[in-house]
């Protein structure tokens, strides 16, 4: 989750790229052990590197973009994008590649899809579709670059020309994320995108038979999925205005038209393709009718109105919660939305998005005042009341909002957001009693949320208050572990295990989690590099 206050700050590049080059090489390393070259990759990308390989590659990359505080964590949104991912996934020519859907809080307009299938959405992106189509269509357009080894053969190509495998990969996502940031390094920054940045991005951009191949698996996706296929020809068309507005000064260049270039002709056939499949309606929704089948993602509802929707249902508030999110500061987001109502009427997305920014920027009173009017218009919205409750137990009014959070947990006890929301704000009581009932909140989730770092963060802080220093200490190293910091993990576990009230269980857990980890920081070690704040102290 995004801190409440202040701006988003973007990491100096100098302290990126040797982790960067580290995590690059480190896994680089696992395919070739003794030998100084990666072997002779042959005709096929796919002797390149193995499935779990990529994974391992993928999952290196997240937990920089974490540490470095690129990702933008919710779990509302989070819930939504995973949905929406599972549903076109599911949907694409190979359903059982696994994927990983992750929110970037950069609100400049791109996405992008990297080894292990990873794909990563710009909070701009969504801020300029018009609909949840719109999204779809890019995210099935991304799925089938993974599909259909375009990313794998981008790294093909780059070792072909003597590229550092993966480092033009991974340093081309992160120096393209960086390049607009508001630090002192911005002139060094600068400098070294244009130097460096677009060199290494000429190396993994996609071929025109790529972009068409993508183009096309990605329409009948979207058919396949029940949303509008003419959604591609749309969005791809706003990316073709903005670039053309831009000679005009009127507007950046959307980064996804550096690696995507799109043409008239291209839109022309991405028309032409989705008439030949045509329109298919509705499918799947999101709602507080949400079901707990662990085989369907999280909150998929079948049926009823949602068959008619062709969509999630809960894309305008997802945006609206977006630009909040991705806002400098929460109240640069209330005076973003007051801007909105001097030109007209709110919709009720923006009010939703209001009550949000107002919530964050310490009006809980206010906030509390337009979610509940919100709420009459529509009623069981569980974005709304999530929302509703969290400003309530704020603004003092803590009985009718642990009231509503008791129903909300019946409805859907293993629900992420509903359980995290709810954990924080009880943990902000700062009480034992507050920090044991959020415990008993998390732990339903416990068995599925090893690999979640903001699950993990909020089960310490509710431990460390309930009481429980050596189950809190545990699960703050996960969570370190998780944001890409392998060797800080390890001496947190090193120090906790030095406790005397560790008991014999307890140690046997750290112990084992001590020698899972070890390994990971001894590859880092071997390519020379080592935690940046554990060198300061």
């Amino acid at each position: 989750m995004l801190p409440a206050t202040g701006a988003r700050q973007e990491p100096p590049l100098r302290r990126i790229l040797p982790i960067t080059a580290a995590l690059t090489f480190a896994l680089a390393s696992l395919g070739a052990p003794a030998q100084d070259a990666l072997p002779d990759i042959g005709s096929s990308a796919g002797q390149l590197l193995t499935p779990h390989q990529q994974e391992q590659y993928g999952a290196m990359m997240l937990a920089q973009l974490r540490h470095y505080d690129y990702l933008l964590e919710d779990p509302l949104v989070d819930g939504w994008l995973d949905t929406l991912g599972a549903r076109l996934a599911a949907n694409s020519d190979m359903p059982r590649q696994p994927f990983t859907f992750f929110m970037m809080g950069d609100r400049r307009i791109n996405a992008f899809a990297t080894l292990g299938g990873y794909i990563g959405v710009n909070a701009g992106l969504v801020l300029a579709a018009e609909r949840e189509d719109e999204v779809a269509a890019v995210m099935s357009h991304e799925i089938a670059h993974v599909t259909q080894e375009h990313v794998l053969r981008g790294v093909e190509r780059a070792q072909r020309d003597q590229v550092p495998i993966l480092l033009a990969m991974l340093g081309a996502v992160v120096l393209a994320q960086s390049s607009g940031g508001n630090s002192s390094d911005d002139a060094a920054q600068a400098a070294i995108v244009s130097a460096m940045g677009l060199a290494q991005q000429r190396q993994i951009n996609y071929t025109r038979s790529n972009e068409h191949e993508a183009d096309r698996l990605g329409i009948q996706t979207l058919s396949r999925s029940h949303y509008d296929t003419d959604a591609m020809a749309d969005f791809f068309g706003t990316m073709l205005t903005r670039s053309r507005a831009n000679a005009a000064g009127a507007y950046d260049t959307p980064d996804y038209l550096m690696t995507h270039p799109v043409t008239t002709t291209r839109i022309s056939e991405a028309k032409a393709r989705a008439e030949q499949l045509g329109r298919s309606p509705g499918g799947f929704s999101v709602g507080p009718g949400s079901t707990d089948n662990p085989l369907l993602p999280e909150g998929l509802v079948i049926g009823g109105d949602a068959l008619q929707s062709g969509g999630t249902g809960q894309f305008e508030l997802a945006r609206e919660r977006l630009r909040v999110l991705s806002a400098e500061t929460p109240p640069a987001a209330v005076r973003e939305y007051e801007r909105m109502a001097a030109g007209g009427k709110l919709t009720e997305a923006q009010r939703y998005g209001l009550a949000i920014a107002r919530l964050r920027a310490n009006e809980p009173k206010a906030a509390a005042k337009g979610l509940a009017e919100l709420l009459d218009d529509r009623p069981g919205d569980l974005w709304i009341e999530l929302g509703l409750a969290e400003a309530q137990s704020r603004s003092g009014n803590r009985e009718a909002a642990d009231a509503r959070f008791a129903r909300l947990l019946q409805r859907a006890p293993r629900n992420r957001a509903i359980a995290l929301t709810y954990a924080r704000v009880l943990s902000e009581r700062n009480t034992v009693e507050a920090g044991k009932r959020a415990q008993a909140v998390l732990r339903p989730l416990l068995a599925r949320s090893s690999q979640d770092p903001e699950f993990q963060r909020t089960y310490a802080r509710a431990s460390e208050i309930a009481g429980e220093p050596i189950r809190a200490g545990e699960a703050y190293a996960e969570a370190t572990l998780l944001s890409g910091r392998a060797e800080q993990a390890l001496v947190q576990l090193n120090i906790l295990k030095k406790r005397p009230e560790v008991d014999y269980y307890a140690r046997q857990r750290i112990e084992a989690r001590i020698a899972q980890i070890t390994p990971m920081v001894l590859e880092l070690h071997r390519q020379g590099i080592h935690d940046e704040v554990l060198d300061r102290r």
